[in-house]
């Protein structure tokens, strides 16, 4: 349904050397960046799917959520983003009350947005 998605960020080196961490267990990584404007896209490929950008207003309320192939990517994630420096908003686990089989893990930011990570398939 989407092309891209952007956040505004408060302190671009200290996002994107989060996000790097964060998603890199997703195999996300920086695939194009415009250091002198402050932005950098992530992507799987050359394609950037998800912006940050450091410029007003900043988001602190957003939530993103990145689909993985399987439970493991949901905990590497979670665990990646913890260690980069975002605070736990959910510990990776079922959560019945989407479905039977969501499994996700959410993190805030540096800015305070709610980060997760989540998988449909059954363990």
């Amino acid at each position: 349904m989407f092309d891209h998605v952007g956040l505004n960020v408060k302190d671009y080196a200290a996002s994107r050397a989060f996000y790097e961490q964060a998603l890199a267990p997703l195999g996300y990584r920086v695939v194009m960046a415009f250091d002198e404007w402050s932005a950098a896209g992530f992507g799987t490929d050359e394609k950037p799917e998800f912006w940050i950008s450091q410029r007003e207003p900043y988001v602190t309320g957003a939530h993103v959520a990145f689909v993985c192939p399987d439970r493991a990517t949901v905990d590497a994630f979670h665990d990646a983003a913890l260690a980069a420096g975002g605070t736990d908003n959910g510990a990776p686990g079922l959560r019945e009350q989407y479905h039977p089989t969501y499994y996700g893990a959410f993190v805030h930011d540096l800015d305070g947005n709610n980060i997760e990570a989540v998988c449909h398939n059954p363990e």
